[in-house]
């Protein structure tokens, strides 16, 4: 059942990294819903350790979707191209706020930031926000348009989303469409971000996992799982965002947030 329990959790964190709709908050209430915490055997889908393991699955993910463009950056910086370099530099100072707020609040992301009321919360106010911003967004300027002002600006919404419920893409999405890039443009970059954040974030947030707990089958499996998902549905998104909006994630975040918060009540 544990192996299970991985490959469910795998697919969920592909499905759910690169929409906006939190990856983090899925991973964190899944097991709270089904009460996993609760046998011994399958609590390990209930640690942020776990959660960050899924979350390295899809840097592969990142880098095979994206790979003409990483190949682009890579001779750019070699050859010192203006546009890569400065591109580079973009990516970077897009990691630094959520590389920050990562050390700095390391304990309250593995205790408050996984209550479920919150993430409740932040489902509904964040979705709501998104579509806001979208809607009432105009402009359309495309994904070579970035400038340092945003990106330091996209990197602080990046830091936002250590707070399950939040969406690391969905905040990047909504702070860039503020910006005024298209919907296409901010993807691709809030793609490209993800890839130093999330690999920083694993090397840090597993330095205290034993390697034997690392390349367990049940951990192996998450990770292949989510690696191949998170291909699947980026590549997705891309294409979707072509010619629709964010609104149906929208409501798909209210509507689980309104659960989420009812089942928590419920409960006591």
């Amino acid at each position: 059942m544990a192996h299970v329990w991985a490959v469910i959790l795998g697919l969920v964190q592909g499905l759910a990294e690169f929409l906006p709709v939190s990856s983090s908050a899925h991973l964190t209430l899944i097991p709270w819903i089904f009460g996993l915490q609760h046998d011994a055997a399958l609590a390990f889908t209930s640690t942020v350790q776990f959660d960050i393991a899924l979350h390295a699955g899809s840097t592969i993910a990142i880098l095979i979707a994206l790979w003409g463009d990483w190949v682009v950056l890579a001779k750019g910086i070699a050859n010192r191209e203006p546009l890569q370099l400065k591109l580079a530099g973009f990516l970077l100072l897009t990691s630094v706020p959520g590389a920050i707020f990562g050390v700095l609040l390391e304990k309250q992301v593995q205790t408050a930031f996984r209550a479920p009321w919150l993430i409740g919360s932040t489902l509904i106010v964040f979705g709501v926000l998104l579509w806001a911003v979208d809607r009432h967004t105009t402009r359309q300027d495309p994904f070579e348009s970035m400038t340092w002002q945003r990106a330091g600006w996209i990197g602080l919404a990046q830091a936002a989303a250590i707070v399950p419920g939040v969406s690391r893409s969905g905040a990047t999405m909504t702070v860039g469409r503020g910006l005024g890039l298209s919907r296409e443009g901010i993807a691709k970059y809030s793609f490209m971000a993800a890839l130093p954040i999330i690999a920083g974030g694993a090397v840090f947030g597993l330095r205290h996992v034993p390697i034997g707990r690392l390349l367990s089958l049940d951990w192996g499996l998450g990770f292949v799982a989510a690696a191949i998902s998170s291909l699947v549905f980026m590549r997705l998104m891309l294409k979707y965002l072509h010619k629709h909006s964010f609104s149906v994630f929208m409501w798909y975040r209210i509507a689980l947030g309104v659960f989420v918060i009812a089942l928590y009540l419920f409960r006591g």
